[in-house]
């Protein structure tokens, strides 16, 4: 993102062509590169390698007013991937990823992880076009 990208506005989910990001930024999103540095919170047990996304504290809070089963999402650590970024994108409707969050999380098992691990090889390496 360019520099004081929300100053003005506050924090915001990223849309299509969003105009905050760089063209390095572009590169990164779009072969979600942009995601690597995370693994450090993995490696910290910050994080898990499959789980619902984590989201700014900032944009759960304005979710949370119209959708409070959104904090059901918080029952489970948050991942790197999950069953939501297989399924949709960058900008994929916060209510189709909680969809397949509550899915996740109702589903469970360690054999739906390595599932998940598997259908994000080829998504990462295709690419996104919806950046």
């Amino acid at each position: 993102m360019i520099m004081g990208a929300e100053e003005k506005s506050g924090p915001q989910i990223a849309g299509k062509k969003d105009e905050r990001m760089t063209r390095v930024g572009y590169v990164l999103r779009k072969f979600k590169i942009d995601e690597l540095p995370q693994l450090i919170n993995i490696f910290r047990g910050d994080m898990s390698f499959v789980g619902p996304r984590p989201e700014r504290p900032e944009i759960i809070a304005e979710i949370v007013e119209d959708v409070p089963e959104y904090t059901f999402r918080a029952t489970v650590p948050a991942g790197l991937t999950g069953y939501a970024q297989v399924h949709g994108d960058y900008h994929t409707e916060f209510l189709d990823k909680l969809k397949w969050d509550l899915m996740y999380i109702e589903n469970h098992s360690l054999m739906l992880d390595l599932k998940i691990i598997l259908m994000t090889v080829p998504v990462v390496l295709r690419g996104s076009d919806d950046v």
